[in-house]
């Protein structure tokens, strides 16, 4: 089964839940948990170990200038604006380049070539017995996440086990890269106005991608009336809510885990697991 974490704003405490639940299910079962959060990972600050790396690269194009005739085909084909054919020299910009290839197949002259340059890395640590933890990294500079999302999927995939993403705040690019694919989602959200505000637009993602998803209230100050009242007028599960709590927050500002400060919240966990399982229509 994947399971996606996500949030419509950054600080609901997204981060937090799919590293209680994967260390709470990784007491039983392997678990993979897959840190999509590519340009701001910080799964490995909860579960430290010695990761291994892996580069991961795409494809540029190269020209050269030595057989291209600045026919300008190159740069009408691309829609991004990456090539641009001045009538003395062809003009490159990396950063707004896709990677699609399509540049290399209309030259004429056969100029463009393509080579691989890295964006970014995955790395796998083992913290626990049945925990992998793959974090992905986008290279500083690099405004590419989704291949890093796409690669550090693809290797947590390789193996048999149950797969939390935690995916990045938001409902850009890099978080539908990360939803591709999943069979539920937990939807992270606060009750505060933009809790409420940024919760609808996460929520329409998911039902636009046909994915099932819950909610699950984090830092409730008891008043959660609208954020209850917008998940019953939208048919949405408010499976967990977690209180606001100095000790809770004393707890992961120290870089430890609820369910391993106190235990008794594995059960809670256990039984968000089993309501996320029922959304995937997993059974028990």
């Amino acid at each position: 089964m994947k399971l996606a974490v996500a949030s419509g704003k950054g600080g609901t405490g997204k981060s937090m839940i799919a590293a209680n639940l994967a260390f709470t299910l990784s007491r039983t079962e392997p678990v993979s948990l897959v840190d999509c959060d590519v340009e701001e990972p910080n799964l490995h600050l909860f579960f430290p170990g010695q990761g291994t790396p892996r580069d991961v690269t795409v494809p540029v194009p190269v020209i050269d200038d030595s057989l291209c005739d600045r026919c300008g085909k190159c740069g009408d084909f691309c829609q991004y604006g990456a090539i641009t054919v001045l009538p003395n020299r062809v003009l490159f910009f990396a950063e707004l380049c896709h990677s699609c290839g399509g540049c290399t197949l209309v030259c004429p002259k056969k100029a463009i070539r393509e080579e691989q340059k890295r964006i970014g890395t995955v790395s796998l640590s083992l913290p626990l017995p049945f925990l992998d933890l793959f974090t992905g990294t986008l290279d500083t500079g690099s405004p590419h996440a989704v291949p890093v999302i796409r690669e550090a999927k693809k290797q947590a995939a390789a193996g048999d086990s149950i797969m939390i993403i935690d995916t990045a705040p938001g409902t850009s690019c890099p978080v539908v890269e990360a939803l591709e694919g999943c069979d539920a989602c937990i939807l992270v959200t606060e009750s505060t106005p933009f809790g409420l505000h940024d919760l609808q637009l996460a929520a329409d993602v998911t039902a636009r991608l046909g994915i099932p998803a819950g909610i699950v209230i984090n830092r409730s100050d008891g008043n959660d009336e609208e954020i209850l009242r917008f998940c019953t007028d939208h048919d949405l599960d408010v499976m967990m809510t977690i209180p606001f709590s100095r000790e809770i927050a004393a707890i992961q500002s120290r870089g430890d885990l609820l369910c391993r400060a106190r235990p008794e919240w594995q059960k809670d966990f256990m039984g968000l697991w089993v309501k996320c399982r029922a959304l995937a229509g997993a059974g028990p």
